[in-house]
């Protein structure tokens, strides 16, 4: 069962803020370190789809969800593959890994939503990444993003 949806630049790997709060054993509540991924994707550069998927390995290297892992990388291929190919404009990526799991966010500037298709079998290999995403995902989403749209997907730490 899904969850409903939660309401560039330089790449930044592994960087680090204070966004997470976590309770000690001693009941003070400490910020806990959350890692970022953010990177720019040329409009129609294809190339940013390897190299997109690189630096997130990179990120989740210290995740210790080996299977999370390479379905992340997976999923993240095929939103940066459709913001580069159905839009004719840039996008931005983000991840961020916390304590409770990954999220990752696809943001480009074209307001029109993607729909969930099925495949025809004709199509060789088009038309199955969001199924991808809706099968594999513990949770996804398209957002209303100022000009444009974010779709996103998370990966729960625990289901592991």
């Amino acid at each position: 069962m899904k969850r409903q949806a939660r309401g560039g630049g330089p790449i930044a790997i592994g960087a680090f803020s204070a966004d997470m709060v976590e309770d000690t054993a001693d009941g003070v509540a400490e910020r806990a370190p959350t890692s970022r991924l953010r990177r720019r994707l040329g409009r129609a550069d294809l190339r940013a789809v390897p190299e997109a998927r690189r630096e997130l390995r990179e990120l989740l290297r210290h995740w210790g969800r080996p299977g999370r892992s390479e379905i992340a990388e997976l999923l993240t291929s095929e939103l940066v593959t459709n913001a580069l190919v159905h839009t004719d404009h840039d996008a931005v990526l983000t991840a961020t890994v916390g304590p409770s799991g990954l999220r990752v966010e696809v943001r480009d500037f074209v307001a029109r939503r993607p729909s969930v298709c099925v495949p025809n079998a004709d199509d060789g290999t088009h038309g199955r990444g969001l199924v991808l995403v809706e099968s594999l995902a513990d949770a996804w989403g398209v957002r209303p993003h100022g000009v444009g749209k974010a779709v996103w997907f998370e990966l729960d730490a625990e289901a592991a």
